[in-house]
C-alpha cells in the first residue's frame, strides 16, 4: 500500500477543513448518502478533486468527505466508499481510515448494506456487528510491514468496541428502532453468492454477508481506533429470496433512511455524553 498517496490526499482534504477537530468519523454504505443529513455541515470535498481515491463506481456512493457538527461534536462523513472489486487496489479502500487517524479521530463508525442470512434478519432490519469473518482471500495489510498502521501482527481478538456497540444498542432503543446483534461476513463480490455458499457460510457462523466493511475494520483496529459496525439488511441472501437486484438493495436502504438518521444522531449524542 502507497501511503504516500494516502498522506497527500489528507493533505488536501486538511487545507478545506482548516481548524478541523472531528472526534468520530463515519463511513456510509450503500444507499446510506441521506443519513448524515440532519448534521450540521461545516465543510465538504468532492472525491472529485482527490485523485488518490477517486469517484466510487457503485450506484449509492456519492463520493464526498463531509465535516458536519452534532451535538457539539464534529464528525468526519465518508458519503460512499471503494471496494476491493472495483480494482482499484488498497488505497481508496484505506482512505478513510488514514484520514480519521490523520486527523485525530478516535472512533468510527462502519455502515453497510448486507445480505440476511439469519431468518430473523428480514429486509429493513438493522444488525450491530460483534464480530465479522473475512472470506474475501485478501487482506489490506499484507506486504512489507508499515509501522503507521500499528503492529506487524495486530490483535483482532475483539474488533467491534464493546463499549460502542452498548452505544449503538441503546441509541437503536431511543431512536425506536430495533437492532439485532451478529456476525457480518465480507466477500469480494462483485456477483451476488450462490444457495450453497450461503450454506456454508451459516454454518460458519455468519449472519449476514456483503462486500466490504472488513478491510475498514482490519485497518481501523490495527492503527488503534475503536471500531463500530452497523449493517442495514437490504434483501435476504440467496436461496431465501427469488432473485437479487442492487436496485432492491439501494431502494431497501433508502426506506431505512430515517430510523437510520435517527439512530446515528442519538448515537453522536451518547458519545458527547460519555466522553464529557
Amino acid at each position: 500500500m502507497d501511503t504516500t498517496l494516502l498522506t497527500n490526499a489528507v493533505a488536501k482534504v486538511r487545507g478545506a477543513m482548516p481548524g478541523a477537530r472531528p472526534q468520530l468519523a463515519v463511513v456510509l454504505g450503500s444507499g446510506w448518502r441521506e443519513v448524515a443529513a440532519g448534521f450540521e455541515p461545516l465543510r465538504a470535498v468532492s472525491y472529485h478533486d482527490l485523485p488518490e481515491v477517486g469517484m466510487p463506481q457503485v450506484p449509492g456512493h456519492a463520493g464526498q468527505v463531509l465535516l458536519a457538527r452534532h451535538a457539539g461534536v464534529e464528525v468526519l462523513v465518508f458519503a460512499g466508499r471503494r471496494h476491493w472489486y472495483e480494482g482499484v487496489g488498497w488505497e481508496p479502500i484505506a482512505f478513510p481510515i488514514h484520514m480519521a487517524k490523520s486527523f485525530g479521530v478516535q472512533s468510527i463508525l462502519l455502515t453497510n448494506s448486507a445480505g440476511g442470512i439469519r431468518a430473523d434478519l428480514r429486509p429493513g432490519s438493522l444488525m450491530i456487528l460483534d464480530d465479522h469473518i473475512n472470506g474475501m482471500g485478501v487482506n489490506p495489510l499484507l506486504g512489507p510491514h508499515d509501522s503507521w498502521w500499528g503492529p506487524r501482527f495486530p490483535d483482532m481478538s475483539s474488533v467491534y468496541d464493546l463499549g460502542l456497540r452498548d452505544s449503538l444498542t441503546q441509541a437503536a432503543q431511543r431512536s425506536g428502532v430495533r437492532a439485532a446483534h451478529g456476525i457480518y461476513m465480507a466477500v469480494t463480490g462483485p456477483c451476488y453468492e450462490t444457495p450453497a455458499e450461503i450454506s456454508a457460510y451459516r454454518t460458519l457462523g455468519a449472519d449476514a454477508v456483503g462486500m466490504s466493511t472488513v478491510p475498514e475494520a482490519i485497518l481501523a483496529r490495527a492503527a488503534g481506533l475503536r471500531v463500530a459496525g452497523l449493517s442495514c439488511i437490504a434483501n435476504a441472501a440467496a436461496g431465501m429470496t427469488s432473485k437479487l437486484v442492487h436496485e432492491d438493495v439501494l431502494a431497501t436502504a433508502q426506506a431505512a433512511i430515517p430510523g437510520l438518521a435517527r439512530l446515528l444522531k442519538e448515537f453522536v449524542g451518547l458519545l458527547a455524553a460519555n466522553e464529557a
